[in-house]
């Protein structure tokens, strides 16, 4: 499903992925499949998404960040690709990695050149300025690790509204 007020110019989206109002895709970026991207976010050409991939409202992806199978983004999750940015100054974008089945708190800010492991959690508004070690949690700012996460638990669910 791709809503008709989105601007979708990638070829290379798989199959049953939603793509919400106002989200804007650019044509060399690659998507999988059963993701849900929701309304007002950015999607730049050099960016690769895995499958089952949900990014909740206001995330802009930049070029340069892959994104792995099964990561939730949390609404207006800030990235970079740039270290010292400055005007009309071009480099190569650095290259951020969020392994499979990461999260990504909401209003949290992730510094580029980094990567998020395997089953990590951050947690709203952290700055994460270094590597996160896999299996952990992480919060504040900047960033530091508060716990081991056991990777036995299971999904209890769909909670009923």
């Amino acid at each position: 499903m791709i809503h008709s007020a989105a601007d979708i110019q990638s070829k290379s989206i798989g199959e049953n992925t939603s793509i919400w109002q106002y989200v804007v895709i650019l044509e060399k970026a690659v998507i999988g499949s059963n993701c849900n991207i929701c309304s007002h976010c950015f999607i730049e050409n050099c960016v690769r998404i895995g499958d089952r991939v949900t990014i909740k409202c206001g995330v802009q992806l930049w070029d340069g960040i892959t994104v792995e199978d099964d990561v939730f983004i949390g609404p207006n999750a800030t990235f970079t690709n740039d270290k010292y940015p400055r005007s009309k100054f071009y480099k190569t974008p650095a290259e951020t990695l969020i392994k499979k089945g990461a999260s990504i708190g909401a209003n949290a800010s992730i510094q580029c050149g980094i990567t998020v492991g395997e089953n990590a959690i951050v947690g709203m508004g952290a700055v994460v300025l270094t590597d996160v070690s896999p299996n952990t949690v992480v919060v504040g700012n900047p960033a530091r690790e508060i716990k081991k996460i056991d990777t036995q638990i299971q999904n209890p669910g769909a909670i009923s509204c």
